[in-house]
């Protein structure tokens, strides 16, 4: 006997959901059309090509990025401009950049990392992409479980300390995709400061949500590049951030901070790569968003649109499985994401039951290195891209396809 033929309230309910035609896309955290049209302003925030120092933004150059988009990243990460480059339309593309700078040429006063084994710790569940880089280029990957507070750093250390082939780890320090963990003081200190068996070990810190919060209360995560260097680790971390979810996704700026050997080493094989970033773009940004206080006003309009989705979806989960034994799911207080944790081996099968409903989700798996989730347990919610009315619906269509994958 299939699914389909059980005789039960979920299943009567379920096939009565599908009959609405859903046609749902909920694979990727992707902001709305309405979120993007905050920053429309872009497309009229040139009135201008030359930067503050004279240099033609239509020109070849600029390596580095402008003078006023490396001063505003710098004040975003309160970091000293001069620590910081601005360059793509994704940090994805400068994290990339530097794991291939690293295996082909090493890091400052290093090897190659092509010349032995290349591990990476990877906290989960966490974000498929850092995952694909890893696994596209060889790069060997350990789980890490994740606790409230940040990775398990207990066996972080332990690990790091007895494996010369551990190079590098994954970090998404605040409202991690997908839990919406923070971070704590004492986990960014224990990281900064770690006995590692790798000279040359790093942190891939990926800040993608600093400004991201979800309501009145702003959490914050210790300085990381201040840490290490206070910790006599000044060039262990790598600093990613970008305005892909506060102004357009498809067409933002994205900057890399570190310590001043990293960004030296950074901008001279970056220079071989390309003769200069888009610094029109750079500078229509600089002109839109300006400084701190007008991008953290443009995350509360942000904010007040993405808060009732994420509440919505919080509600009909609870409604429907708020007395499932085995489910739970995080309440983020920032970020894109919802991870929804059900009893053993019914994720892939809520993920097939949704997608017959007409709701497609990030593979059942993807939160983890090679899409293998050892239990099967977690799904990515990403309540951010359909309406308010969507996305209640599609919360209701997840919470009973995982009803029925239980039955």
């Amino acid at each position: 006997m299939t699914a389909a033929d059980l005789p039960s309230q979920d299943q009567q309910q379920y096939q009565a959901f599908k009959q609405l035609g859903l046609k749902l896309d909920m694979s990727r955290g992707k902001p709305s059309p309405e979120q993007l049209d905050l920053s429309n302003a872009l497309l009229e925030a040139v009135d201008g090509y030359k930067a503050a120092d004279g240099t033609d933004g239509r020109n070849y150059g600029g390596t580095v990025g402008l003078p006023e988009a490396r001063a505003l990243f710098g004040e975003l990460l309160a970091v000293p401009a001069a620590q910081v480059v601005v360059d793509s339309s994704a940090s994805l593309s400068l994290m990339h950049d530097v794991i291939v700078y690293a295996l082909l040429n090493g890091t400052p006063g290093n090897v190659p990392w092509v010349r032995e084994p290349v591990t990476f710790l990877c906290p989960v569940p966490g974000y498929d992409r850092h995952f694909a880089i890893c696994e596209t280029r060889g790069i060997k990957m350990i789980n890490v479980p994740m606790n409230d507070d940040g990775p398990d750093m207990d066996l972080v250390e332990k690990l790091v300390a007895e494996d010369a082939s551990i190079k590098g780890m994954w970090c998404v320090p605040k409202y991690s995709n997908p839990g919406g963990v923070v971070y704590s003081d004492a986990v960014v200190q224990r990281l900064a400061a770690m006995k590692t068996a790798a000279p040359d070990f790093i942190l891939m810190w990926d800040d993608a949500y600093r400004f991201h919060h979800l309501g009145a209360k702003k959490l914050e995560v210790q300085d990381i590049l201040k840490a290490c260097a206070a910790a006599g680790n000044p060039d262990r971390a790598f600093v990613f951030a970008s305005s892909s979810k506060v102004t357009w996704a498809g067409s933002g700026i994205a900057a890399l901070a570190s310590s001043p050997a990293n960004i030296a080493w950074w901008t001279k094989l970056a220079g071989i790569r390309s003769i200069g970033p888009d610094k029109i773009n750079q500078l229509r940004h600089v002109r839109l968003l300006k400084d701190l206080p007008t991008v953290e006003a443009l995350m509360e309009q942000h904010a007040a649109l993405l808060k009732p989705k994420f509440d919505a979806v919080l509600a009909q989960f609870e409604e429907y499985l708020g007395k499932v034994p085995g489910v739970s799911w995080t309440r983020p207080q920032g970020g894109y994401f919802i991870d929804l944790v059900t009893p053993d081996g019914a994720a892939k099968r809520t993920v097939a039951l949704a997608k017959e409903a007409g709701i497609t989700l990030t593979p059942a798996g993807a939160a983890f290195p090679y899409g293998n989730d050892p239990k099967d347990r977690h799904i990515r919610i990403a309540p951010s891209f359909p309406s308010l009315d969507e996305i209640t619906q599609a919360a209701q269509g997840i919470a009973l396809s995982l009803r029925v994958a239980l039955a």
